[in-house]
């Protein structure tokens, strides 16, 4: 039967399955390797204080390795320069879908929504059409879903842009927005959840509140995973069967941080 093979189907799965086999081969076997922003507080941050730090420190529990750090910014040739160049093993937080990485099952779904003082006009306001925002200061970063939204319910003349592509170790646009909405500056910030969530958790002047009633694209909400390398289905499903066993921990983590999860439609609050 294999001689029967043309050469050159016979050589495209001598190369295929030699492929396969070097992917498997980068996988340390010896330790967690995890490829993360050191300056992406409260997500990661290089003191292993982000929220993402402690469900990798989970993990490597789980698994009884020690855990090891490729530290490199975000942006553009993240994953290529770790990832997929073998310093480590697996990105801890990815939106679902993405084609750079091999998803894994999502460990929580998350939400834009708006950052407000508790004791200002905007307060009860839980969706972009909402009339109160129209002649308001709203920050929301460029480039962002909700972005859309807001220049759809008539909102454009209202945004105050925060960039989207910036160096965390130098910049940081939704920390200063949340800040600009506490001073005043702003009246509300337009945001996303695990990044401003956690900002405004232990502040008693802000609160903020999940957009679950926006219709139409985009969606509001993302499924939230790890990234493997692709080819790498064996590490993807013992990632998978980790988090299906350690949910409820993961959980914890998440909502002590002042993640706000919601379910996976993003229409309600996870109970």
């Amino acid at each position: 039967m294999r001689a029967a093979l043309p050469a050159g189907l016979a050589l495209a799965l001598l190369i295929g399955a030699g492929a396969q086999a070097q992917v498997a081969d980068l996988r340390s076997t010896t330790a967690l390797r995890v490829c993360a922003d050191p300056a992406a507080a409260p997500m990661s941050a290089q003191d292993g204080s982000g929220f993402e730090n402690k469900l990798a420190r989970l993990i490597a529990d789980r698994l009884g390795l020690p855990l090891e750090y490729s530290w490199f910014p975000q942006g553009p040739g993240f994953v290529r320069r770790t990832l997929r160049a073998g310093l480590c093993d697996v990105v801890i937080g990815y939106a679902q879908g993405d084609e750079l990485v091999q998803n894994t099952n999502h460990y929580y779904t998350s939400v834009y929504g708006i950052v407000a003082r508790r004791d200002g006009p905007l307060a009860a306001v839980d969706r972009l059409t909402d009339p109160a925002l129209h002649g308001r200061n709203l920050g929301v970063v460029a480039g962002t879903p909700p972005a859309t939204h807001m220049a759809r319910a008539g909102l454009a003349r209202d945004m105050r842009g925060g960039k989207l592509n910036v160096d965390r170790r130098t910049e940081n646009p939704v920390a200063d927005m949340v800040g600009a909405v506490r001073d005043g500056m702003l009246d509300a910030a337009v945001l996303w959840g695990p990044l401003a969530g956690p900002l405004v958790r232990d502040d008693p002047a802000l609160r903020f509140t999940p957009l679950l009633r926006e219709e139409g694209a985009p969606r509001l909400f993302y499924r939230i995973t790890m990234g493997v390398r692709p080819g790498e289905d064996d590490w993807k499903r013992q990632l998978n069967s980790l988090i299906r066993r350690n949910q409820p921990e993961i959980d914890r983590i998440l909502r002590e941080a002042g993640v706000p999860l919601v379910d996976d439609y993003g229409k309600a609050l996870k109970p």
